[in-house]
């Protein structure tokens, strides 16, 4: 008898890969060695840290330095890593090292990985991503430990410097300021520019794409030569960003940022908008946001970052699509023009497919978790706008929330992570479309 052979598709394959390195996070954080309590960790609390570290979240059950011991913070940090760039791009390296010829499936996976437009090119961009982030981690590291350094001494201060380097580029949002005060996270350095800025640079960065890094060098910053994907991030990312620091500031002038003065106001609400974009730091107390504040937070983490990055959310190009959808709609327009390039309709459906989905799943695990819990909803729309946008934010409330919710919120970072439409496609079947177009008939819409 002959045994078929499994064939896999590029999205099952992540899906798949994304799943096993959370389980093997999972295992490594239930060892007594993890935690300083000696102890087996529980399943869902390990799997909770294992998914929020692989899905570059930052919500935890515990807080990071007084819970888990040096091996526990290393495992954490190696899965932001992985998880960070893709774990194909790690097998895709050492294949390199190992001099091994890299075939037409694999590339496929490694062009949906690592976010590329075209599989041409791919094995280079994966060189390119791997080159890119140990500068800019490197940088980073070299920036806090100007800060750290003198007040942790060189061992620990060093240690901190690449710990919170990785986690900033990463978008993960994971911290080891509970040295000071457990779930503090930045809240000690809100005034300082180094950190606050090293910080945003690094999460922006992260967050654009390798796509995009690659575009603006090759194109050398030459805008109107760029690729349309890359002209729609900046000038999104660049929207977001200014329009999110405005509203912080005019809406926690008077309650997250009221015990700030001058230009740390300033400088509060932009960190605010940047780290909302799916980061998952904080240099305020996030439970005093304003009911106004929060909804802006909210809207922030559902966008998140970019196509092919580390970041999360629904992505900023699904947001410019869906917005020039819509102009084009207002004026009448069959087609949607930007930058004297027109828009596939097949991506518009797919933005909208996306953003559907992601909507869909915020309502399903508000609902569910507000019916669990004696929480607001307010604070639970927070929280699980902060897991599907993997961002890792928090008003407070990840540490007593029951198992239930937290697998719930689980779900939701690996969702997130992967990108809502690529999780779907993965546990659908193909199935061969039969070519055959259908007569229309007009309905009501509106």
């Amino acid at each position: 008898m002959k045994i078929k052979k499994l064939k896999f598709t590029a999205t099952q394959v992540l899906v798949i890969g994304f799943f096993l390195l959370i389980m093997l996070g999972t295992f490594l954080l239930s060892l007594p060695i993890a935690s300083r309590g000696g102890e087996w960790g529980g399943f869902v609390d390990s799997l909770f840290t294992a998914t929020s570290a692989t899905c570059v979240t930052g919500l935890i059950a515990f807080d990071t330095f007084s819970h888990w011991t040096i091996f526990g913070q290393l495992v954490i940090i190696t899965l932001i890593q992985i998880g960070g760039i893709g774990f194909m791009t790690i097998i895709s390296m050492i294949a390199v090292i190992l001099k091994k010829k890299i075939n037409l499936h694999e590339r496929l996976i490694l062009m949906q990985s690592a976010g590329s437009m075209q599989v041409s090119g791919v094995v280079t961009l994966i060189r390119k991503v791997v080159i890119g982030t140990v500068i800019f981690e490197g940088l980073g590291a070299i920036a806090f430990a100007t800060r750290f350094v003198p007040k942790m001494g060189w061992k620990l201060g060093i240690y901190n410097s690449v710990f919170h380097s990785i986690s900033a580029f990463c978008n993960a949002g994971f911290d080891l300021m509970g040295r000071y005060q457990p779930f503090s996270s930045f809240t000690d350095y809100t005034g300082d520019v180094v950190v606050n800025f090293t910080i945003m640079l690094l999460i922006i960065m992260g967050g654009i794409g390798f796509f995009v890094w690659t575009d603006l060098i090759k194109k050398r910053l030459k805008f109107s030569k760029l690729e349309l994907h890359t002209k729609l991030v900046i000038v999104t990312t660049a929207s977001l960003l200014i329009v999110g620091t405005a509203l912080c500031y005019a809406f926690e002038y008077n309650h997250s940022l009221a015990h700030l003065t001058g230009w740390k106001k300033l400088m509060g609400a932009a960190f605010m908008s940047v780290t909302a974009r799916t980061a998952g730091f904080n240099t305020v107390n996030l439970s005093q946001l304003s009911d106004s504040g929060s909804i802006i937070n909210d809207i922030l983490m559902f966008v998140g970052g970019s196509p092919g990055s580390t970041a999360g959310g629904i992505k900023t190009t699904t947001l410019a699509v869906l917005i020039l959808s819509v102009i084009a709609s207002v004026r009448n327009n069959p087609d949607i023009n930007v930058f004297k390039k027109r828009i596939e309709s097949r991506t518009v459906r797919q933005a909208t497919a996306i953003a559907t989905i992601y909507f869909c799943g915020f309502l399903a695990a508000t609902c569910t978790i507000c019916a669990i819990e004696s929480l607001s909803i307010k604070e639970v729309a927070f929280e699980v706008c902060s897991a599907i946008g993997t961002v890792g934010l928090t008003m407070g409330i990840t540490q007593s929330l029951t198992d239930i919710s937290k697998v719930i919120l689980a779900l939701l970072m690996f969702a997130g992570r992967i990108g809502g439409l690529t999780f779907v496609l993965g546990f659908a079947q193909r199935r061969e479309i039969v070519p055959v177009e259908r007569p229309y008939e007009k309905i009501l819409v509106g």
